[in-house]
């Protein structure tokens, strides 16, 4: 199921009645919990599944799964990525972006007049005050180097391209 988009992980399990524990990579993270149904990536391949009730607990989240009723159950599930269908991700706005959107994109700088490819984006890394780009070089950029680039539009990213695959930046080839 290649639409499918990994947006959290079941960790552990949590109790005897089946609970485990969810670790979020949405944001904020609560919002793991307003897609149904996740698919469950296990050894055995994809199933779909659906929660019943969740709570925040520590850093994390429990759930409990529908038809997950017992400890051995769910230590079935642990560890396991929890992916989503894409299209269920809400439009955004003109010039907003979902982060896996932009990871495989080509980054061309226009730098001092001059055009330079410095790779593809690999990931992305939350920093707090912006959001980064992690930028790895290939056989068709000028080098080999990774570079850390913050995702600034109007600062640093020029413009960002989904359809042709390319994201232009302001960003000097020596950093």
């Amino acid at each position: 199921m290649s639409n499918l988009l990994n947006v959290g992980r079941i960790t552990a399990v949590f109790g005897v009645k089946g609970w485990v524990k969810i670790h979020s990579q949405t944001e904020p993270p609560e919002n793991i919990f307003n897609y149904q149904p996740w698919y469950l990536k296990t050894k055995h391949g994809v199933k779909p599944a659906e929660f019943a009730q969740w709570q925040a607990h520590g850093k994390g989240f429990v759930a409990s799964i529908v038809g997950v009723d017992d400890r051995n159950q769910a230590e079935a599930l642990c560890p396991v990525d929890i992916a989503i269908d894409k299209a269920s991700l809400e439009v955004l706005e003109s010039g907003e972006f979902y982060w896996h959107e932009l990871e495989g994109l080509r980054v061309i700088s226009e730098f001092s007049g001059q055009q330079y490819d410095f790779g593809v984006v690999k990931k992305m890394l939350p920093t707090g005050a912006n959001d980064v780009l992690v930028v790895v070089g290939d056989e068709q950029s000028i080098d080999q180097s990774e570079r850390l680039i913050p995702y600034a539009p109007g600062q640093f990213i020029n413009n960002v391209d989904i359809a042709s695959g390319i994201i232009t930046v302001d960003w000097d080839p020596e950093f």
